[in-house]
C-alpha cells in the first residue's frame, strides 16, 4: 500500500504545489442475535483512498475504493481543484508521534465460534432471569489501519483493534413496553461479560414495580447514560470550532469566563491506550494530545482541524477527522471529570425526584442552543432516597447550558459509555418534568 501512495505522490508533483494521501483498511466480524436467537454472523472488508491536493491555491479532493486506480484518482483530484475552497493552511511535515497502545494482535485471534458463545451466554442469562424477554444482542471484532503520507514529508501509519460486546432486551406486558441494555467495547478482547449483564439485571429489577410521578420541576439524576442522550450532542457542537467560526456557538465568546457550575470539568483525551478512540495523530497526520475543554466550569478552548484552525488564527488541535470526505473538525475520546459523591449519597438526598438511563428523541430540537425535550425510555421514580419503580408515559425538558450552571453534586462512578465517552452521573436539582 505504501507503494501506491507513493506512486500517487509522484503522480501529482508535477501537476499540484502540494498533495495529501489517506489510505484507510479495515476488516469487521460481526455476530449478530436478534429474538433470542442468533441472526448473522460475516466478515467485511473495506480500502478507501483519498487524495487531497493544492492547486493554484485552491484544494481539490477525490477519493475510491479502489487504490490501484491511480490516474482516475489523480485526474478527478486536479479537475475539482478549480472548483474548490482556498487552501489556507500548509500540510505538516514529518513529526515524532508519541506511542499510543490501540492494537492487541488477541483481538483478531477470538474465533467466530468464541463470538458466538459470547452471544449465547449474554442471551441465555438474561432470558433464564426473565423468561419473557427478547434479546437483541451483537458481538464484532475489527482491525483497521490508517496511513498517511504527503508532499511536506510525512509518512505516518498505526494499526487498531476493537472489540465490542452489546445487549438490548425488550419485555412487552400488553401496551407496556420496557427497553434495557448495556455495552463495552475496547481494543483488547471482551471475554467477560458480567459487568454488561449485571447492568442490564439492575435495570430489570428496578423495572419490576411501576411508579408514577407528577407535572412539576423535581431533582434529576442522570447516568451516565443518561447523559449521552441528552447532554454530549449540544456540547460537542458547541466546542467544535467550524461551528464557533460560523458565529453559531453559544460558547463562541465565552472562553475563560464562568459558564459552568466549578465542579465540571470536560476534556478530550485522545491517548488513553486500548481505548477504540484513541490514535497517536488524527486524519491529517497533526499528533494527538490531551485538549481541555472546560476546566472548573470555564471554557478553555475549541477543537480545530487544519482548515478551521488556520481560519481562526489559531493551530490544528488534531482533531481532523474523515468521514469519507474532506476532513472536518471530530472529537475523539470525551471525559467527563468524576466527582466525590456516590450515587447512593445523590439519592439520599432526594425526598422526590427522577434516576435517568435513558432519553429518546432529547437532541432532535434546538441542539446548538443547548434546548432538549425527550421522553424517559428508562428511568425510575426516586421517593425518599429510594429507587421505588420504574415511569411511563414521562417528559423532561431544559437546557443544558442551564442546567450545567447549577450542579448540585458529580458522581464518582464514571463508566465508558460506548467506545468514545467515558461520564459519571450528574445531580442536578430542578428540571421540568411532564407526566401523563
Amino acid at each position: 500500500m505504501l507503494n501506491i501512495i507513493q506512486q500517487i505522490l509522484d503522480k501529482t508533483a508535477a501537476l499540484a504545489q502540494s498533495a495529501e494521501v489517506f489510505m484507510f483498511t479495515s476488516e469487521e466480524t460481526p455476530v449478530v442475535f436478534e429474538a433470542n436467537r442468533l441472526k448473522s454472523l460475516q466478515s467485511k472488508e473495506s480500502r478507501s483512498i483519498s487524495l487531497r491536493v493544492f492547486k493554484n491555491g485552491r484544494i481539490g479532493f477525490a477519493s475510491s475504493n479502489k487504490p490501484e486506480d491511480i490516474d482516475f484518482l489523480v485526474k478527478s483530484a486536479i479537475e475539482t481543484a478549480e472548483f474548490g475552497a482556498k487552501a489556507n493552511f500548509q500540510l505538516p511535515s514529518q513529526t515524532n508521534f508519541s506511542v499510543v497502545e490501540v492494537y492487541d494482535s488477541n483481538t483478531e485471534k477470538v474465533s467466530l465460534d468464541e463470538m458466538v458463545n459470547l452471544g449465547n451466554g449474554m442471551v441465555s442469562a438474561l432470558t433464564e432471569y426473565t423468561p419473557d424477554i427478547l434479546c437483541e444482542a451483537s458481538i464484532s471484532r475489527n482491525t483497521l489501519s490508517i496511513d498517511i503520507a504527503n508532499s511536506s514529508g510525512l509518512e505516518a501509519a498505526y494499526k487498531k483493534s476493537g472489540f465490542a460486546v452489546s445487549v438490548e432486551g425488550t419485555v412487552i406486558h400488553g401496551s407496556d413496553m420496557l427497553f434495557v441494555g448495556e455495552g463495552e467495547s475496547s481494543c483488547h478482547p471482551v471475554l467477560d461479560t458480567t459487568r454488561v449483564l449485571d447492568s442490564v439485571r439492575l435495570q430489570l429489577d428496578r423495572a419490576r414495580n411501576q411508579a408514577k410521578i407528577n407535572s412539576g420541576k423535581f431533582p434529576v439524576i442522570f447516568t451516565p447514560d443518561g447523559l449521552a442522550s441528552a447532554f454530549i450532542s449540544p456540547l460537542m457542537a458547541a466546542f467544535n470550532g467550524k461551528v464557533v467560526l460560523e458565529g453559531a456557538s453559544p460558547m463562541g465568546n465565552k472562553l475563560g469566563q464562568q459558564v459552568f457550575d466549578s465542579k465540571f470539568s470536560l476534556y478530550d483525551e485522545p491517548t488513553i491506550a486500548f481505548q477504540p478512540g484513541s490514535r497517536p495523530f488524527d486524519d491529517e497526520g497533526v499528533a494527538s494530545e490531551k485538549l481541555d475543554l472546560v476546566e472548573h466550569g470555564i471554557p478553555k478552548n475549541f477543537y480545530y482541524d487544519l482548515k478551521t484552525g488556520a481560519l481562526a488564527g489559531k493551530k490544528s488541535t488534531g482533531h481532523g477527522g474523515r468521514a469519507g470526505g474532506l476532513p472536518s473538525p471530530s472529537p475523539t475520546t470525551i471525559i467527563i471529570k468524576e466527582g466525590n459523591t456516590s450515587v447512593e449519597e445523590m439519592l439520599s438526598d432526594i425526598k422526590e425526584g427522577l434516576y435517568i438511563e435513558a432519553l429518546m428523541g432529547a437532541t432532535q430540537g434546538n441542539v446548538l442552543g443547548g434546548d432538549f425535550s425527550g421522553n424517559v425510555l428508562l428511568g425510575y421514580k426516586i421517593e425518599h432516597g429510594k429507587i421505588t419503580g420504574r415511569v411511563k408515559d414521562t417528559m423532561v425538558f431544559g437546557n443544558v447550558y442551564q442546567l450545567l450552571k447549577d450542579i448540585e453534586a458529580i458522581g464518582n462512578d464514571a463508566k465508558w459509555v460506548g467506545a468514545r465517552l467515558m461520564a459519571p452521573a450528574i445531580y442536578c436539582p430542578s428540571i421540568s418534568v411532564a407526566s401523563k
